[in-house]
């Protein structure tokens, strides 16, 4: 049986100065399909927008996180699985931030993910000295959209970009055992990657990061009015799709399927 990789061979990646692929996942069907390309498979908040079709990941629960983690883990052999920790669930307490990181592997997660800087670390360092691996995120950070005014790139200023590499450090040093960092300027990622022994995972960071996530139905093009800059469409799904239950409802309304192939004698 294969075994799944774990934080100690992400890290050993950035060491080795191996690409790290990432990916999310959040049904069984899609961790089945992503598995074999991955290192990394996230089961994202971003579920709160691609599955549920809200605005933004503020109102995903915990619940939700741990039913979506229980179906990824079902179908991966290989790659890591991390899970955001929703919006509520690791600011209101250090207690209840430690119960929600604890439900969270429970459900089949190897790790979880948090959103924020010097303001999470005391949290950071008491999950991972109670044995819960954790990856940080900075830069663009959904869960404060509004506090941010949008989703708008993060560390153009000069004060801005010296925050979030002291920010990164702090992180590294409270024990989390990578950080993502989205929608911050190139040379600001290039910048935090030399400068942490822990891998760096970039989205709209740039070429410099250790590895790269993106969100599976951006990469396959499943949503046409979603492109932002940072997204490569590797497919263009939605057409292959919108197609096929074209014809799939032309041939119900016309009798021609089911054909004699596809029915029982």
């Amino acid at each position: 049986m294969m075994k799944r990789l774990s934080i100690l061979d992400l890290q050993r990646k950035k060491q080795e100065k191996e690409k790290i692929v990432a990916l999310t996942a959040y049904d069984a069907t899609f961790a089945a399909l992503v598995d074999e390309a991955s290192d990394i498979v996230l089961v994202g908040d971003s579920l709160g927008m691609v599955i549920q079709g809200k605005e933004n990941t503020l109102s995903v629960s915990l619940e939700d996180m741990m039913y979506h983690t229980r179906a990824v883990d079902q179908k991966l052999k290989k790659a890591h699985l991390v899970t955001d920790m929703p919006f509520l669930s690791y600011q209101v307490s250090m207690e209840k931030a430690i119960e929600s990181a604890g439900r969270l592997l429970q459900a089949g997660a190897q790790s979880v993910k948090l959103e924020g800087g010097e303001e999470v670390c005391d949290l950071v360092h008491r999950l991972t000295r109670l044995g819960m691996p954790v990856m940080g995120h900075l830069g663009l950070t959904p869960q404060s959209i509004h506090q941010l005014g949008g989703y708008r790139v993060q560390g153009k200023e000069e004060r801005k970009k010296d925050e979030l590499l002291k920010d990164a450090k702090r992180l590294e040093e409270a024990g989390a055992y990578a950080v993502v960092l989205e929608s911050i300027p190139e040379d600001l990622a290039n910048d935090i990657t030399k400068n942490l022994r822990i891998p760096t995972i970039g989205i709209g960071a740039g070429r410099d990061c250790d590895g790269q996530i993106l969100v599976i139905y951006d990469l396959l093009g499943m949503d046409v009015s979603f492109h932002p800059k940072f997204v490569k469409r590797y497919a263009h799904l939605s057409q292959t799709i919108e197609e096929a239950l074209k014809n799939y409802a032309q041939e119900v309304k016309s009798g021609l399927f089911p054909d004699d192939s596809h029915v029982f004698h």
